[in-house]
């Protein structure tokens, strides 16, 4: 019965490892769909009203204004800043009904600090999370390494040293040497 046991297992196992091999097989012979991605189609800035109307019409094939040339759009690139000076905004004062409505929000009253405290509330939360999930992984508490009395061994050694005349303290205690599991041992 255990031999046919370990043969069904190796026959699971064998199957699951055939079938897991399987996945590349529809993108090898390109059955698999693959949309384009929306964020690498075009790059084309942002259409804006322009700021007055005494514009000259666009030339037919000339480069946009907006796009820069290649070393522009490299240095946007590498050093992130998006936005050409053209386009950067400058702060513009609230309106009336802006700030009647950030007063009835209460965003006046908003903490500066408020990063930094859910910053400290995100890492208490994420420190439980991962003490319950290692709770959930590592269930099988592990014994302090160490070395502890053998109880059998020790009471044959005092019953033979009563038995002999001899004192309780004479010749060595017998001890056990505790070593640290492997993470796996003992669940094969």
């Amino acid at each position: 019965m255990d031999g046919r046991m370990t043969l069904r297992l190796l026959m699971i196992a064998g199957l699951a490892l055939a079938l897991s091999a399987c996945g590349g097989f529809r993108e090898q012979l390109g059955m698999n769909k693959q949309s384009p991605d929306e964020f690498r189609v075009v790059s084309r800035a942002p259409l804006t009203l322009p700021p007055d109307y005494s514009l000259r019409p666009p030339e037919p094939g000339a480069p946009r204004p907006q796009v820069g040339t290649s070393a522009q759009q490299a240095e946007r690139a590498v050093f992130a800043n998006s936005q050409t000076p053209a386009q950067q905004q400058t702060a513009v004062p609230r309106t009336a009904g802006e700030q009647a409505l950030l007063t009835a929000a209460g965003a006046e009253q908003a903490d500066p600090n408020i990063r930094l405290i859910v910053d400290r509330e995100t890492k208490r939360i994420n420190a439980e999370s991962e003490r319950f999930v290692d709770a959930l992984v590592f269930w099988d508490a592990q014994p302090p390494a160490g070395s502890i009395v053998d109880p059998v061994a020790e009471t044959r050694r005092l019953q033979e040293n009563a038995a002999l005349g001899q004192s309780p303290t004479t010749g060595p205690t017998p001890q056990i040497e505790r070593r640290r599991r492997a993470p796996l041992e003992g669940l094969f």
